[in-house]
C-alpha cells in the first residue's frame, strides 16, 4: 500500500512520465527503479516518522504519562492511576541531560510534582510541594508549620474501611486544598528543617506510609521533571478491567 502511494505521488510529480521520449519519463522511471529497492520495513518507517516525531517531542517537552506504582500520594493518587505531567510549567529542558533552556514558572507549596529524588536518581518520583526554598518547616504531632504558621486543615472522615486512617484537607496556598491521610496508630516524626537555596521539600499525602524528602532529603531544581496536572485513567493491572471514574484535574 505504501508503494502503490509512493507509485501515484511520483505520476503527479512527473505527469509527463507516460511519453517515453520526454524528460519527466526518464525522471519517473529513475525515481519508481529507487522506490522499488526500499525494502517495505523503510517504506513504513517514513510514513511513521511524522508521527514518531510528534510523539517524541511531546513526552520530551511538553506532557508525559505515568502510573502511580505506591500508595504514598493516597489519598490524592491511588495505585494504577494514570497521570499527565506538564513537563513545560516549570520550564523546559533538554532530554537526558536536564539542562533548562527556558525558564518559566517555580514550583509552589502545595504543587504535585514529579522529580528524580537524591537517593535514586535515575527513577521517577511523586510528592507533593511543601517547602521552597528559604522555607522553614517543621512537622510536630502530625501538624504541619511553615514559617511559623500552621497549615490549616479540617478533618473529614475516617478513610474507607478502617478507623485508623483519618483523611483531612490541607490548605497550605490559601486558594486551595488538598487531601492528606495520617495513621493515628503510627507516632509522628517530628522534624525541622530551612529549605535551602534551589531545593524543595517534598512530602507524600499519605504522611505516616511515605519515603520522602524526611528520609532522602531536599530535591535539588535541577532534578525537577514536572507538574503533575491531570488523571486520565486508573487501571491497577493487567487482570482488571479499566476505569475512567477517577478523570479529572489534580489539586
Amino acid at each position: 500500500r505504501a508503494r502503490a502511494a509512493r507509485l501515484e505521488q511520483l505520476q503527479n510529480q512527473y505527469p509527463g512520465w507516460q511519453d517515453s521520449g520526454s524528460s519527466d519519463a526518464k525522471l519517473f522511471a529513475a525515481a519508481a527503479a529507487r522506490a522499488a529497492t526500499d525494502p517495505v520495513v523503510v517504506e513504513y518507517a517514513k510514513s511513521f516518522f511524522p508521527v514518531l516525531a510528534f510523539v517524541l517531542v511531546l513526552r520530551s517537552f511538553l506532557y508525559e504519562p505515568f502510573q502511580i506504582p505506591s500508595s504514598s500520594m493516597v489519598p490524592t493518587l491511588q495505585v494504577g492511576d494514570y497521570i499527565l505531567v506538564n513537563k513545560y510549567r516549570y520550564g523546559l529542558r533538554l532530554p537526558v541531560t536536564r539542562t533548562k533552556i527556558w525558564d518559566m514558572a517555580s514550583p509552589q507549596r502545595g504543587d504535585v510534582m514529579v522529580f528524580y529524588p537524591p537517593h535514586a536518581n535515575d527513577q521517577y518520583y511523586i510528592k507533593r510541594v511543601i517547602g521552597i526554598p528559604g522555607d522553614r518547616v517543621q512537622y510536630r504531632n502530625k501538624q504541619l508549620t511553615v514559617n511559623g504558621e500552621a497549615i490549616p486543615r479540617e478533618w473529614l472522615v475516617d478513610a474507607e474501611g478502617t478507623a485508623r486512617m483519618q483523611i483531612g484537607l490541607e490548605t497550605p496556598r490559601g486558594d486551595r486544598a488538598h487531601p492528606v491521610q495520617v495513621d493515628r496508630m503510627r507516632p509522628a516524626r517530628d522534624f525541622f528543617v530551612v529549605v535551602r537555596p534551589g531545593h524543595y521539600f517534598m512530602m507524600g499525602d499519605n504522611r505516616d506510609n511515605s519515603s520522602d524528602s524526611r528520609v532522602w532529603g531536599q530535591v535539588p531544581e535541577a532534578d525537577i521533571v514536572g507538574e503533575a496536572v491531570a488523571i486520565w485513567m486508573h487501571w491497577e493491572s493487567l487482570f482488571s478491567i479499566p476505569s475512567f471514574d477517577r478523570v479529572g484535574g489534580l489539586h
